[in-house]
């Protein structure tokens, strides 16, 4: 497995265009390692309104970036705090795994089940890892043909005042209980002693599966970054068009932002 590890001078529409890029063009197995974000962004799944899912008053207030990717999966907001990482690999890289969503879940909570061994009591939450009942990763998968990939945004730090901008889903697990961000999320700061021990701990539970090996940058990076573009960047007018939308549904003026 090629291993990639990066910092903020990989931003994330360009990390979301790389994997799908790798999903799409490559037949090596892949892990990518982003460890935080410049600003913060939302990120929405593939089929995600942001009318339901944002607070579009706020978002364009604020001039939140709102990235819609190329999987499914829910809402996040991102930020410096956040460590991203991503699996992508051909459907026969695991003996025996099947290449569907449950299985592919399956398979990830028990790696990381190794990786946090002794730091808390993880758990994987339906589709969420967690801290006993406490999330602190979310998750998103695209499966094709012969390949998938299954990214996770993990919370090692988030700033309270940020998670205002999302709304809370209409879907969401049971085990949420419908619980506020605040009572829902954990940090996981709070049981790792460090970043560099999360993703060291990374690396050796996947050096259990893969061969792995270190790939530099510049030879990942697509310069063009437009081979393929499943994930956008959201204009502000895609995001005022949506709120104009929103208040004339609910028979309200709009707030000028």
């Amino acid at each position: 497995m090629n291993c990639f590890c990066s910092g903020f001078d990989l931003f994330l529409a360009q990390q979301l265009h790389l994997e799908e890029r790798l999903l799409r063009s490559s037949s090596d197995n892949w892990c990518i390692i982003n460890d935080g974000t410049n600003r913060p962004n939302i990120v929405m799944g593939i089929s995600g309104r942001p009318s339901e899912l944002i607070d579009l008053k706020s978002v364009l207030r604020d001039h939140v970036p709102v990235i819609r990717r190329f999987s499914g999966g829910g809402t996040v907001i991102v930020d410096d705090g956040t460590i991203f990482v991503t699996f992508i690999c051909n459907k026969d890289a695991i003996p025996g795994l099947q290449p569907y969503p449950h299985p592919i879940m399956s398979w990830t909570g028990q790696l990381y089940g190794d990786v946090l061994h002794g730091f808390g009591d993880f758990h994987l939450q339906e589709n969420d890892y967690a801290f006993s009942t406490h999330k602190f990763g979310g998750n998103a998968q695209s499966i094709t043909k012969n390949r998938w990939v299954h990214h996770t945004s993990f919370l090692w730090d988030y700033d309270i005042n940020n998670m205002e901008y999302l709304k809370l889903p209409s879907r969401a697990p049971k085990y949420r209980s419908a619980r506020p961000h605040v009572e829902f999320l954990c940090r996981m700061k709070e049981y790792v002693p460090s970043r560099s021990t999360f993703i060291e701990r990374t690396l050796a539970a996947l050096g259990n599966h893969f061969s792995v090996k270190s790939i530099q940058q510049d030879r990942v990076i697509d310069p063009s970054g437009t081979l393929h573009c499943g994930s956008k960047l959201l204009t502000r007018q895609e995001l005022e068009e949506a709120y104009s939308s929103l208040c004339e549904k609910l028979q309200m003026a709009p707030i000028p932002v």
